[in-house]
Order: structure tokens, then C-alpha cells, then sequence
């Protein structure tokens, strides 16, 4: 028996076409939460050049592609900034809709989204527990 393409499954990565495509959504992420006055100041001090490289990583990883992601774990990165939820619902809003206008399909689309509801923990301030 010989493996096809029926049998192997295609990644999140392969279906949306790999790097190249991870690579304009990360660009047009960037590019609309930069635009956001309530989020643009979280990268006032960051080098974005970087900061889109590792974002490209984590992404490819999320959908299923290479890991070759070797920066700071979520929490480390993120909890010294002290983000409100609602800062991070807008951040996945931006993601969300940088998806859509690229035409990815709406399965992948809400994988990233459980994703992000897993994550969450790891970037707000307090967490997700009660009093804090």
C-alpha cells in the first residue's frame, strides 16, 4: 500500500499555504493592531521586526506546521504587561478578522480561536480567577 494524499492529513499550515500565507497574515495583523489606539502602545518599545518573527513561529505552530518556535513561553512574555481581557478579546478580534479577509477557511479560523480561549490564562492580568 502506498500512502496518497487521501490518506495523509494536510495541516491547518499546508491548507492555508504555509509560510508565505503565515507570513501576510502576521503582516496584517500587525499592521491593524498597530493601527488600534487602545493596543498600538503595548509595541511602543518592541522591535517589530523581531516581534513578527515570533509571532510567524507561534502561528505555524498553532496551525500545525513546524516547530521552530524557541522564544519565551506566553506567560513570561506577556503577564509584565499587564493585560486586561479586554485588551486580549480585541487582539483576537484582530486576528479573527486578519483570517477572514485573507480567506481562511472558517474550520481553521475557529481552531485559532480555541486556541486563543486556551491560552488566555496565560497573558492577562490575573488570569481567569475570580477577585484578582
Amino acid at each position: 500500500m502506498t500512502v496518497t494524499e487521501e490518506t495523509t492529513p494536510v495541516s491547518h499550515y499546508e491548507r492555508i499555504g504555509g509560510a508565505a500565507s503565515v507570513k501576510a497574515a502576521v503582516e496584517l495583523f500587525y499592521d491593524r493592531v498597530l493601527a488600534d489606539p487602545e493596543l498600538a502602545g503595548y509595541f511602543s518599545e518592541v522591535e517589530m521586526v523581531g516581534q513578527r518573527r515570533h509571532l510567524a513561529l507561534m502561528l505555524t505552530v498553532v496551525l500545525g506546521g513546524p516547530n521552530e518556535y524557541s522564544g519565551r513561553d506566553l506567560a513570561s512574555a506577556h503577564q509584565p504587561l499587564n493585560i486586561p481581557v479586554a485588551h486580549y478579546v480585541k487582539v483576537g478580534e484582530h486576528l479573527t478578522a486578519t483570517l477572514t479577509q485573507l480567506g481562511v477557511p472558517g474550520d481553521i479560523i475557529a481552531d485559532v480561536q480555541a486556541v486563543l480561549a486556551q491560552v488566555q490564562d496565560q497573558v492577562v492580568v490575573g488570569g481567569d480567577q475570580a477577585g484578582s
